[in-house]
């Protein structure tokens, strides 16, 4: 068949199954045809081109650190993020993650630059890539006997430990965890500086907010599974009316007078 007669939404099917190399092609040979909806078609193709290289930048940067730590020598480098400091109830909870050599996932970012639906996509890719996982959680009553900044450090710790494949150095997002057994580095802003780092804060992320779900079920009356446990005015207001349960912090300012 001549090109030249395949309509647009034909066209549309070919780009739509055709890889990045042949749709650059296809852009070229049709670049000078005169229908208004075929320029409109190769605009968009050139557009979502040059989004998929931008995201591919953005990942390989965000594996510069890893790569540079793999060329000293180290092997398995592990990821490790913490969520749940800042709540009111609930557990705070950590993940280490080990992922293979240039593994490229789109749209791994820190888990909190991400909605829900995304993010739990994107938990179940790294579930599936990872070498190695594991999700640690320090309880309310733990928190309040140690303070939430010894919690988890403790939970980053033992989620490290957890992991079934014995790494050699952690990246950590934020300051360096005396607790560590092992050498590592900590990176300010991890979670969206570093690969590693960012697939653990999505696996932290997506475990804590389906376990306060859970909780609000067991829970019911505080909101649990709309603010996940962090101080909003209507946590506020349902502690006032009923009181802290037993996922609450007794250690934090819960407003009660």
């Amino acid at each position: 068949m001549d090109d030249k007669l395949l309509s647009i939404k034909e066209l549309k099917n070919i780009f739509a199954q055709s890889d990045e190399e042949s749709q650059r092609q296809l852009i070229k040979q049709y670049k000078n045809d005169p229908r208004a909806g075929v320029q409109a078609l190769l605009k968009q193709a050139a557009k979502q081109i040059a989004q998929r290289e931008q995201e591919l930048l953005r990942l390989k940067e965000m594996q510069q650190l890893e790569n540079e730590l793999l060329a000293a020598g180290y092997q398995y480098i592990c990821g490790c993020d913490e969520v749940g400091r800042g709540p009111l109830a609930g557990p705070v909870v950590a993940a280490a993650v080990i992922m293979p050599k240039d593994c490229l996932i789109w749209g791994v970012n820190d888990s909190k630059k991400l909605n829900v639906s995304k993010r739990k996509q994107l938990a179940q890719e790294i579930k599936e890539q990872a070498l190695a996982y594991a999700i640690s959680e320090i309880s309310p009553r733990i928190i309040d006997a140690v303070n939430i900044l010894q919690a988890s450090r403790l939970a980053m710790a033992e989620a490290v430990k957890k992991l079934g494949l014995p790494c050699d150095m952690v990246m950590v997002d934020g300051w360096e965890n005396p607790l560590f057994e092992l050498p590592q580095k900590a990176i300010v802003k991890g979670d969206s500086r570093c690969f590693n780092i960012a697939c653990a804060s999505i696996l932290a992320k997506v475990y804590r907010d389906d376990l306060m779900d859970e909780l609000d079920e067991k829970y019911p009356g505080y909101g649990f599974s709309q603010h996940k446990g962090y101080p909003t005015k209507e946590h506020y207001e349902a502690l006032k009316a009923l009181g802290p349960c037993e996922i609450h912090r007794i250690s934090f300012d819960l407003k009660l007078q």
